[in-house]
């Protein structure tokens, strides 16, 4: 096992700068989640990790030593690609044993391994058919087990399950989550699917522009975001922002000339709502009532989902539909039906003109 500390690295295309200087630590055994959108240059932070593609400045040290300059086979790491990468002409048990083979691993040690890595994720019955003769589900766990019978000191995945159908994302989460438990190995995990953030990782680094917005435990950062990027980026359906006004003689948040909260009905001072411009609020933490009560709008929409409803709301003076989610016992109304929004006034949060939240605790 090793810790992976990444100091002011950076990385220019040309006059591009793809990351402008990341400062990271991730710890000896964790899972690590980097999260974003398609370009914000998670990907390619996780391939300088690995030694496959050159950084501009900077350190990256694992277990303690400085491998800036080593190259991919000398840094402890396995990397997971999301297209698999299997050699086509290869059995299941020699594209699992390669590695070993080509660092000089004797053919009986690498048969031991192989197989006793195959036990593990259940691939023996499939050692002697090739890639094309595999689903999809198990060409990934023949590349994950490629990479742990290297016995690497971390593994580096970039984005694995994309390429797999719903049913067999969720399967493999929860493989490469026991997967985790048992090795109990530093892993580094790509992805811009906030699911897979929130299920997977000990801890999650939101990454904007090359930047890291946020690190933090996927429940503190679903709970309290640094900012409007990370708030929306984490939970689905995503946070609402609704932006406010202070009439201070009141003491109220006001949205438009008819609609409006008392500062006090949602745990806040008036001098702290005047230091922010949106309010935020995830769906789940909205309630219908009938018209009257709360912030008035119209139901445009509902999708059922079983255990649950998402109702989506249009508030007149908010160019965006407001989204709630509701449990089933909880929605009584249908589309076009006029209806109050009521805020649960322990799950708002305040944001400023920087975007940034503020600290209603403080």
């Amino acid at each position: 096992m090793a810790s992976i500390e990444l100091k002011r690295v950076t990385k220019h295309f040309g006059e591009t700068v793809v990351i402008p200087g990341l400062d990271l630590e991730v710890k000896d055994g964790e899972f690590m989640v980097f999260v974003g959108p398609s370009g914000c240059g998670k990907s390619t932070m996780l391939r300088m990790i690995a030694g496959l593609e050159n950084m501009t400045q900077g350190e990256i040290l694992i277990a303690g030593e400085n491998v800036s300059a080593k190259g991919p086979s000398e840094r402890g790491a396995a990397m997971v690609f999301q297209s698999y990468a299997l050699y086509p002409h290869m059995t299941v048990e020699d594209n699992m044993g390669f590695g070993l083979r080509m660092s000089g691993t004797s053919k009986k040690e690498t048969a031991t391994q192989v197989h006793a890595t195959a036990e593990r994720l259940q691939l023996t019955p499939l050692l002697k058919r090739y890639p094309k003769q595999l689903s999809g589900g198990q060409r990934q766990r023949v590349a994950i087990g490629r990479a742990i019978v290297r016995r690497p000191q971390v593994f580096l995945f970039d984005e694995p399950l994309s390429n797999l159908d719903a049913s067999l994302r969720v399967q493999m989460r929860i493989e490469l989550a026991k997967l985790h438990a048992d090795l109990k190995t530093t892993m580094v995990y790509v992805t811009h699917d906030q699911t897979e953030a929130m299920t997977l990782g000990d801890r999650i680094a939101v990454f904007n522009q090359g930047r890291i917005e946020q690190v933090g435990t996927p429940m503190d950062l679903y709970k309290s975001p640094a900012n409007t990027f990370v708030a929306q980026f984490l939970g689905s359906p995503k946070i609402n922002l609704l932006p406010y006004r202070v009439d201070a003689v009141n003491n109220r948040l006001q949205f438009d000339e008819q609609n409006g909260i008392d500062c006090a009905d949602l745990g806040m001072t008036t001098t702290q709502a005047l230091a922010g411009v949106l309010l935020g609020v995830r769906p789940e933490a909205i309630r219908l009532c009938e018209a009257g009560a709360g912030l008035q709008g119209v139901i445009e929409f509902t999708e059922q989902l079983g255990d649950s409803t998402i109702v989506y709301v249009r508030l007149p003076w908010h160019p965006e539909l407001v989204i709630a989610k509701l449990s089933q016992q909880q929605i009584s109304h249908r589309m076009g039906d006029p209806v109050g929004l009521l805020l649960d006034p322990t799950q708002v949060h305040l944001f400023d003109a920087q975007n940034k939240r503020l600290n209603l605790l403080a």
